[in-house]
């Protein structure tokens, strides 16, 4: 049994919401995170998907927030958090952010509704899914897996649950009935489930898996990374295409440029993003090759 001081230290956790279940409403109203105050200047909102928890996102992305600010004339920007993945895509699909940072699947539904890519976070080879379980599972193989519960962030998660679920498909198990899939709202909540037992494997990718191991090493170390999938295309930049040109070029040169000097780099550091690459909408036509792939034989995305 673990000792009460072990469990007051994963309180912290546990109130975030980052355990199996504790999923707020998809109604909630959206958080809003920003050290820039609106002055005589138009404010932009910059809406990041569920990567992190809203506060961890926070801390992450809003170096590179004040940097962009910087850079930025007659415009500035404000990070914006969302609870989890359901109240992100509801934010896109009303139009209400400017610039979004979504995962690949996410960007073809934003295109939808008038959102263009103006760059790719990170480096293709980093967007693939892996599997963490505990050193202790005994488990070696995809059909160890059978009857077990697999925890995933989100169930229209690219490299965290699709592509997860696609590799055990082509390893032969029926994703629908061998295992038992609960979407926990969040990264660092698959990786947990898997930590506390309430999990056989977690699925997430190798960004989060890496903070995760920085800032929670003793639980890291009582994991591991048994499996991953094939690489694709990495999460985008979007912009709406109402923002006007100056703003969206000055914002895209900024984020190409970011790996050009010390500060950039740090900022790239800590969101364990590599660079920042030219991309554009007709990039992640790859995307959506795969996404028709998964739906014949696995399961229609925006149904777990």
């Amino acid at each position: 049994m673990k000792s009460l001081k072990y469990f007051v230290k994963l309180i912290p956790w546990l109130f975030a919401g980052l355990v199996l279940g504790c999923k707020p409403s998809p109604h909630e109203d959206p958080l809003q995170y920003s050290s820039t105050k609106p002055g005589s200047v138009v404010v932009y909102s910059f809406a990041v998907h569920p990567l992190h928890n809203p506060q961890k996102l926070s801390a992450v992305y809003q170096p590179l927030i004040d940097h962009l600010n910087s850079q930025l004339t007659n415009a500035r920007l404000e990070l914006e958090a969302s609870r989890d993945y359901q109240v992100f895509e509801q934010k896109y699909a009303a139009r209400e952010p400017a610039f979004l940072l979504p995962n690949p699947w996410q960007t073809l539904q934003a295109m939808k509704v008038g959102y263009h890519v103006m760059a790719m976070a990170g480096d293709a080879q980093d967007f693939k899914g892996i599997f963490i379980v505990r050193k202790d599972s005994g488990i070696q193989t995809p059909a160890d897996l059978k009857g077990k519960v697999v925890s995933y962030p989100s169930h229209t998660a690219l490299a965290a649950a699709i592509m997860p679920q696609y590799f055990l498909y082509t390893h032969g198990l029926d994703v629908a009935h061998d295992i038992r899939n609960v979407y926990v709202g969040s990264q660092e909540s698959s990786i947990l489930n898997v930590y506390l037992g309430q999990a056989a494997a977690g699925a997430t990718w190798p960004p989060p898996w890496r903070l995760f191991q920085h800032d929670h090493p003793a639980e890291a170390a009582a994991l591991r990374v048994i499996w991953e999938t094939g690489s694709l295309i990495n999460n985008s930049v979007m912009v709406r295409n109402d923002v006007p040109v100056t703003v969206r070029d000055q914002v895209k040169r900024s984020l190409l440029n970011l790996a050009s000097t010390p500060a950039g780099l740090s900022i790239l550091e800590g969101m364990e993003t590599a660079r920042f690459h030219e991309s554009d909408d007709a990039s992640y036509e790859v995307v959506a090759q795969y996404v028709r792939q998964f739906e014949k034989t696995v399961r229609p995305v925006e149904r777990p």
